[in-house]
């Protein structure tokens, strides 16, 4: 007796760029596996380019739309029309939902329709998935990772040949791991966006991206990097979102990890994140970052969820209070002209803002000297009060460099 052929599983697709494209060729490698799996066999279609296509028409015929066009317009009005039409939404579009998460999913849950998202956030790594529902019914209490691929390649580029800033961007474009305009990724706004999606679905709030204060990696120099070596420490960009009290920190900045933390051996363009609560001590998860087939890859999952009921939709999201003036260990890096007595009221200003140093790296004499230095953790605007007086004594010979300490370690 011959098994009747599995029923079709139509796809729209909304762009067909590198991921789109990749995206296609894997789907249709894998539709029939996956019939085999979900009993539907899924096919594109309809493909909607910048030169073709025709999204009303797409939308009618589709049971499910992929959007991989990027961007808010036209990509919000696109997103809205199918999932109010009870169509299943597949995105890797971290702007749309960072900007309009809130509106996405009030659109799920009226019509019935998944909204997934997993390819948004860290390539394949599935963050998404694990957060929303392997640990669905754990108390959070952090998310933290590094979630940017482009400037996990250039701190690890920097910290292995001791290039500079500036020729490991040119080698991370070269290569094919930097865009031709890097601003979103070094500046640190395309993992702001990341972890605006991240500490929605963690914590159940409302986080829009304008909200999430973020510091790329621009400033980093090769002797930060050579000096936190010999502190024990290595150099990521950091995501991190997590409880304070009543609220929520959400924030993105630099930040020297001690050997013995989980993100510290993460390296080139590898995506990691980290999820700690009391129930589960602590899970990582590390994997290639965004690339044309490794996103493809977390779409097609995505898709082959929202192809078995029912609909999984987060619930309203509430607002908590957003927090900035946090608590943290930190490195400060100062350029002095070494006169006696120097360290000593760099120390004294320190500690009258409640600083303390943990470690001292102190380099050169004479005009041309520098102090390396770990502090204690303390709360954040403090430490900053102290910079500022530091910055205007009269042998201090540039600006105070600042980057964050991340001191826990787990065995």
């Amino acid at each position: 007796m011959t098994a009747s052929p599995a029923r079709p599983f139509r796809v729209g697709l909304l762009g067909h760029g590198t991921v789109g494209a990749a995206f296609r060729e894997l789907l249709e490698e894998r539709a029939d596996a996956v019939a085999a799996e979900v009993g539907q066999r899924p096919e594109v279609a309809g493909v909607l380019t910048r030169s073709g296509g025709d999204f009303a028409e797409i939308l009618e015929r589709s049971d499910l739309i992929v959007e991989l066009i990027g961007g808010t317009d036209p990509a919000l009005g696109y997103a809205l029309q199918a999932l109010r039409g009870g169509r299943h939404l597949v995105t890797a579009n971290k702007q749309l939902l960072s900007r309009h998460g809130e509106e996405l999913f009030e659109a799920a849950r009226a019509s019935g329709a998944q909204l997934r998202y997993e390819a948004a956030v860290a390539g394949v790594v599935p963050a998404i998935r694990v957060i929303g529902e392997t640990l669905a019914a754990a108390h959070i209490e952090r998310v933290h990772g590094i979630v940017n691929g482009t400037t996990n390649f250039i701190l690890t580029a920097m910290e292995r040949t001791g290039a500079s800033y500036e020729d490991a961007l040119r080698d991370a474009q070269a290569l094919g791991y930097a865009e031709a305009d890097p601003t979103e990724d070094v500046t640190g706004k395309d993992a702001a966006a990341k972890m605006a999606i991240l500490a929605r679905l963690a914590f159940g709030a409302l986080v829009h991206l304008d909200e999430v204060p973020y510091e790329g990696i621009e400033t980093i120099t090769a002797d930060d990097i050579a000096y936190a070596k010999e502190l024990g420490l290595s150099l990521k960009l950091i995501g991190s979102a997590e409880r304070r009290g009543d609220g929520l920190a959400v924030q993105v900045y630099p930040a020297f990890l001690y050997a013995g933390h989980p993100l510290a051996a993460v390296n080139g363009s590898f995506n990691a994140v980290t999820i700690e609560s009391p129930a589960i001590t602590e899970i990582t998860l590390s994997g290639p970052g965004a690339g044309g087939s490794q996103t493809a890859s977390a779409v097609l999952g995505d898709v082959v969820s929202a192809m078995i009921p029912p609909a999984f939709n987060p619930a309203p999201a509430e607002r908590l209070p957003l927090v900035t003036d946090v608590e943290s260990a930190f490195y400060l890096h100062v350029e002095v002209a070494d006169h006696p007595g120097v360290l000593a009221q760099v120390a004294e200003i320190l500690g009258l803002q409640g600083v303390s140093i943990e470690s001292v790296v102190q380099k050169g004499i004479g005009e041309d000297a520098r102090l390396a230095m770990v502090m204690h953790p303390v709360l954040e605007s403090r430490f900053r009060a102290a910079v500022d007086l530091i910055g205007r004594l009269d042998f201090v010979r540039s600006t105070p460099r600042v980057i964050r300490v991340i001191a826990e370690v787990f065995e």
